[in-house]
Protein backbone atom coordinates (compact mmCIF):
# COMPACT_ATOMS: atom_id res chain seq x y z
CA UNK A 1 0.00 0.00 0.00
CA UNK A 2 1.14 4.00 -0.83
CA UNK A 3 2.11 6.50 2.06
CA UNK A 4 -0.28 8.64 -0.12
CA UNK A 5 -3.81 9.22 0.25
CA UNK A 6 -6.01 11.00 -2.03
CA UNK A 7 -8.52 13.49 -0.25
CA UNK A 8 -11.74 14.93 -1.92
CA UNK A 9 -15.02 16.36 -1.08
CA UNK A 10 -17.74 14.12 -1.84
CA UNK A 11 -20.64 16.34 -3.34
CA UNK A 12 -22.85 16.29 -0.06
CA UNK A 13 -19.67 18.60 2.05
CA UNK A 14 -18.32 15.14 3.43
CA UNK A 15 -14.19 14.60 3.01
CA UNK A 16 -13.49 11.46 1.37
CA UNK A 17 -10.25 9.51 1.98
CA UNK A 18 -9.02 7.04 -0.87
CA UNK A 19 -5.84 4.44 0.24
CA UNK A 20 -4.48 3.75 -3.03
CA UNK A 21 -3.28 0.09 -3.32
CA UNK A 22 -0.24 0.74 -6.17
CA UNK A 23 0.47 -2.92 -6.25
CA UNK A 24 -2.29 -2.63 -8.98
CA UNK A 25 0.27 -1.52 -11.04
CA UNK A 26 -1.12 1.83 -11.23
CA UNK A 27 0.47 5.22 -9.99
CA UNK A 28 -1.37 7.12 -7.03
CA UNK A 29 -2.50 9.55 -9.92
CA UNK A 30 -4.56 7.00 -12.05
CA UNK A 31 -5.71 6.46 -9.32
CA UNK A 32 -6.95 9.24 -8.12
CA UNK A 33 -8.41 10.25 -11.84
CA UNK A 34 -10.11 6.95 -11.86
CA UNK A 35 -11.51 6.65 -8.35
CA UNK A 36 -12.71 10.71 -7.46
CA UNK A 37 -15.74 10.99 -8.99
CA UNK A 38 -15.77 13.01 -11.94
CA UNK A 39 -15.70 16.37 -11.67
CA UNK A 40 -14.91 16.41 -8.36
CA UNK A 41 -11.08 18.30 -7.37
CA UNK A 42 -8.74 16.12 -5.66
CA UNK A 43 -5.43 16.43 -3.51
CA UNK A 44 -2.48 13.96 -3.16
CA UNK A 45 -1.05 14.14 0.60
CA UNK A 46 1.25 11.93 2.61
CA UNK A 47 -0.68 9.62 5.10
CA UNK A 48 1.12 11.27 8.25
CA UNK A 49 -1.45 14.67 7.08
CA UNK A 50 -4.39 12.18 7.64
CA UNK A 51 -5.45 12.33 11.27
CA UNK A 52 -5.42 8.35 12.45
CA UNK A 53 -8.20 9.85 15.24
CA UNK A 54 -11.60 8.46 13.42
CA UNK A 55 -13.74 9.93 16.41
CA UNK A 56 -15.12 12.63 14.37
CA UNK A 57 -14.44 11.91 10.70
CA UNK A 58 -17.65 13.41 9.16
CA UNK A 59 -16.54 16.20 10.60
CA UNK A 60 -12.88 16.67 8.75
CA UNK A 61 -13.47 19.43 6.30
CA UNK A 62 -11.17 20.64 3.47
CA UNK A 63 -11.14 23.93 1.38
CA UNK A 64 -12.04 23.37 -1.91
CA UNK A 65 -8.57 25.85 -2.53
CA UNK A 66 -6.75 23.08 -1.24
CA UNK A 67 -7.66 20.83 -3.69
CA UNK A 68 -5.37 21.53 -6.71
CA UNK A 69 -3.76 18.27 -8.17
CA UNK A 70 -6.27 17.04 -10.59
CA UNK A 71 -10.20 16.24 -11.06
CA UNK A 72 -12.03 12.92 -11.38
CA UNK A 73 -12.40 11.45 -14.53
Amino acid sequence: MSDKRIIYKNTNGVVAVILPITESGLTVEQIAKKDVPTGLKYKIVDKSEISSDRTFRDAWTIDEAELTDGVGD
